[in-house]
């Protein structure tokens, strides 16, 4: 069974906007932190945001004022909001969960080192 099933990813054009949803599988993951990273074509793992089961946020300046990223905890989902897309933004994103002893900053840092989903695919066309 699939930890998180993450849905949302697509094709946009520069400028545009996407969502992408991350479910995870049972209660267990809803005091861990959790966030999104990517991976480009050809390129290494890129934590992008963040947040903790009590709702601290931190985002890689890549996307800071971009991406706004929010939890469910109740319905064990977490949301990233991207805006102003830009081509260098295509990548497959992934969901992740961090252990919950991390603040937000320590979470960032090792997003792409934790449990984690298939992936969703995010295409920016200029």
């Amino acid at each position: 069974q699939e930890q998180f099933v993450m849905s949302g990813g697509g094709s946009v054009q520069a400028g545009g906007s996407l969502r992408l949803s991350c479910a995870a599988s049972t209660h267990a993951w809803s005091t861990y932190c959790m966030g999104w990273f990517r991976q480009a074509a050809g390129k290494g793992l890129e934590g992008l945001a963040v947040i903790t089961y009590d709702g601290s946020t931190d985002y890689a300046d890549s996307v800071k004022g971009r991406f706004t990223l929010s939890r469910d905890n109740a319905k064990l989902t977490l949301y990233l909001e991207m805006n102003q897309l830009q081509p260098e933004d295509t990548a497959r994103y992934y969901c992740a969960a961090a252990p919950p002893s991390m603040t937000a900053p320590q979470c960032l840092r090792v997003i792409a080192t934790g449990a984690w989903g298939q992936g969703t695919q995010v295409t920016v066309s200029s």
